[in-house]
């Protein structure tokens, strides 16, 4: 595979890694550099990474992640190191790519949309990147993670009313991206 076509995973990899920066607060994780030391690692194992399927290469970079997110725990806290929460890093990756599954189920636009959701599932990812930062966090803590709305307002230093329009116009803009890619 080139580095192009592996390069199209760089946002789906960035949601799933900015969630586990949420995940611990108490990090200050690049997680710029842990995706691109992912992608590195696909670009490395490219002969592997082709062969196979639409969702074992998302299962391998999901892996991938992990184990670089884990990397750069380990190193951040060697002196209180907490296998717990190494061991929580993998479960995190895995749900915060199952909250992104379970909102494409809610919001597919189209029976067309369905037929190749790991497709979908890099497009979202790619839309989601271009979305304001306020938007995309009340986004990926409201519909992935499944935070109620008056904690992700406390967070964010917002009021609910101000969150909740977050979320409609971020849906929105969704919505027109996924519209627009499909066309």
């Amino acid at each position: 595979m080139s580095p192009e076509e592996i390069d199209r995973y760089r946002a789906y990899l960035m949601v799933l890694a900015r969630q586990q920066v949420l995940a611990l607060p108490e990090a200050k994780l690049d997680t710029s550099g842990v995706v691109q030391q992912t992608l590195l690692d696909a670009h490395q194992a490219a002969d592997v990474f082709a062969g196979l399927t639409s969702e074992q290469r998302l299962a391998w970079l999901r892996t991938a992640l992990t184990r670089n997110l884990t990397d750069v725990y380990r190193r951040l806290f060697a002196d209180k190191r907490d296998v717990r929460r190494e061991e929580a890093i993998a479960v995190n990756v895995e749900n915060s790519a199952r909250g992104l599954d379970r909102w494409l189920a809610v919001n597919a636009l189209s029976p067309s949309q369905e037929t190749d959701r790991n497709e979908l599932l890099l497009r979202v990812a790619l839309a989601l990147s271009e979305l304001p930062d306020a938007q995309r966090i009340a986004i990926e803590g409201h519909y992935f993670e499944r935070r109620p709305v008056s904690v992700i307002a406390t967070e964010m230093g917002r009021t609910a009313a101000a969150v909740a329009g977050l979320l409609k116009r971020g849906l929105q803009t969704l919505r027109q991206h996924l519209a627009d890619a499909e066309d």
